[in-house]
């Protein structure tokens, strides 16, 4: 049997804590930020948790 592999789109934007949760970032918080408020911008920084219904599909793309 061969090896399953890990979806390289979505290793790249989630990564699970290690009490198993999947943390995304905020939309938004890329570029542009002269067009942002500086409390704005603070407020995307933090990652949020995956919803609970995509939570099943994202650990099945990071082979989990």
């Amino acid at each position: 049997m061969p090896k399953n592999k890990t979806h390289s789109g979505a290793k790249k934007r989630f990564r699970v804590t290690g009490s198993g949760k999947i943390m995304r970032e905020r939309a938004n918080h890329v570029h542009k930020f002269h067009e942002k408020s500086p409390q704005h911008a603070r407020r995307l920084a933090n990652d949020v948790q995956v919803s609970k219904a995509d939570e099943k599909k994202i650990k099945k793309l990071l082979g989990r």
